[in-house]
């Protein structure tokens, strides 16, 4: 085994991974129900255009805030990254469900 690499270091480097995949499944599939919603073929709310586009910074502001929090409590890199990838992964979940409800 490598020097400073451990079991629970590798898991979560494979959940890290995972949970990268899923936010890229659920924001292509946000992406693909905007577009369908916007061609009109999609029921969404009126608001959803100026939605998609206001909560940008919120999430970006909530990932930066998470990234410098776990980097000052001396997290290990792929540590980090969960934290950063946190926020997007509860918005892409939540923006997902609530447009497949239709």
């Amino acid at each position: 085994m490598l020097p400073g690499f451990s079991p629970a270091a590798a898991f979560r480097m494979w959940r890290l991974g995972a949970e990268t995949g899923a936010l890229v499944f659920e924001a292509q599939s946000v992406v693909a129900m905007r577009m369908l919603g916007l061609a009109g073929l999609w029921r969404m709310h009126p608001s959803e255009p100026m939605r998609m586009v206001a909560e940008k910074p919120a999430a970006f502001l909530s990932s930066a805030g998470a990234v410098a929090n776990a980097t000052l409590a001396g997290k290990a890199p792929e540590q980090v990254a969960a934290a950063a990838l946190k926020p997007y992964r509860r918005k892409t979940r939540s923006n997902s469900r609530r447009l497949a409800r239709r």
